[in-house]
């Protein structure tokens, strides 16, 4: 090797401890925040059901209540699987969704919308057949989904795109488009305040409120002790919202009236998918490390009433508010292959 002059190997040997550095750094920034206490949860497993598939990551679910059919996003395929809960059977696997993430089902409708984040599009489905109805362009990233039934309308959350689209839902027609200031997490509908929309702003901590008719951002709730806010469910009656915070694994209670944080509550590491029970007032938070949090409201004030590990990769969870029973699709369940496994509350 010809050696370097010396200025050059100086320069050299302050970049490599640059990088050397910035490693550890990084390798820092990225512990993992220690698991809190498991604790009994308030529930007991009913089954699994075996999965279509293989053992790559599955994302959102969404579930149709009545006919209890479960929706769920097979991201690692491109595929949604739809279950049949009440048969305890897969009904279907609907293909050609690239990299798939949110699933919302409007029962009204017959419809299911899902976004197919490889394509930047929100694709409508038809709920009895499973045949693809309408795609439509979405901006950057597409994942959450809500449906304002009022105005008819499918909110997508574009998450490095940092904007919802607002399409039509039932012609598939793009409405408009909202400029968050930031990227985006999730996205809820509030039915109680003039039909409001919820989005979580994750690179600013903040919760935008947005006005339906307008398309503009009316308020902007910041979210102190909130690192990347992501996961969002409301509890309407209640006028609360819960967000999920996954760069410090908290849950903060948001007041709507007040639009102050009034409650911080541990979770599992890299908390995602949020599923609320409004009939017992109960919020399942379901995390990328594969703790299970079950969080009871009561007089507007959530307790913790269980916490476990329930298997890797079970960050997916679905709520039927009739039934209490809630539903896991996991990569791999107790015989290690792709599996659904439902819960039901303790007797």
């Amino acid at each position: 090797m010809t050696a370097l002059p010396r200025p050059r190997v100086v320069l050299a040997l302050a970049v490599i401890l640059f990088l050397v550095a910035a490693g550890v750094v990084g390798a820092v920034l990225r512990t993992r925040t220690p698991e809190q206490p498991g604790r009994a949860l308030p529930l007991e497993r009913m089954g699994q059901l075996a999965l279509p598939g293989d053992n790559s990551r599955f994302d959102y679910a969404g579930l149709d209540p009545g006919r209890g059919l479960l929706f769920i996003a097979h991201l690692g395929v491109s595929e949604v699987i739809e279950v049949d809960v009440h048969a305890n059977r897969v009904v279907r696997t609907i293909s050609g969704l690239p990299d798939v993430h949110g699933v919302l089902v409007v029962p009204a409708l017959h419809r299911v919308y899902v976004t197919a984040t490889g394509a930047d599009e929100m694709v409508t489905l038809d709920e009895d057949t499973g045949a693809v109805l309408h795609r439509t362009p979405t901006g950057a990233h597409p994942d959450g989904l809500a449906y304002d039934p009022v105005r008819g309308t499918v909110w997508t959350t574009n998450e490095s795109g940092g904007s919802e689209t607002v399409i039509d839902a039932a012609t598939g027609t793009v409405r408009g488009t909202v400029d968050l200031g930031g990227d985006g997490g999730n996205v809820a509908y509030d039915p109680v305040a003039s039909g409001q929309i919820l989005a979580d702003v994750q690179s600013r901590d903040e919760l935008a409120v947005v006005g339906p008719v307008t398309l503009a951002v009316t308020h902007r709730i910041p979210l102190p002790g909130c690192d990347h806010d992501h996961g969002l469910a409301l509890a309407p009656d209640d006028r609360l919202a819960f967000v999920a915070c996954d760069g410090n694994a908290r849950l903060l209670t948001v007041d709507l009236n007040t639009r102050r944080i009034i409650g911080t509550d541990a979770v599992g590491t890299d908390p995602d998918v949020l599923a609320y029970d409004s009939a017992a007032h109960r919020l399942y938070v379901s995390a990328e490390s594969g703790w299970l949090t079950v969080l009871d409201n009561r007089d507007r004030h959530l307790t913790v009433s269980g916490r476990a590990h329930l298997v890797d990769g079970a960050h997916v969870v679905a709520v039927n508010s009739t039934t209490h029973r809630s539903y896991y699709p996991v990569p791999q369940g107790s015989d290690g292959h792709p599996a659904l496994v439902t819960y039901r509350p303790k007797r």
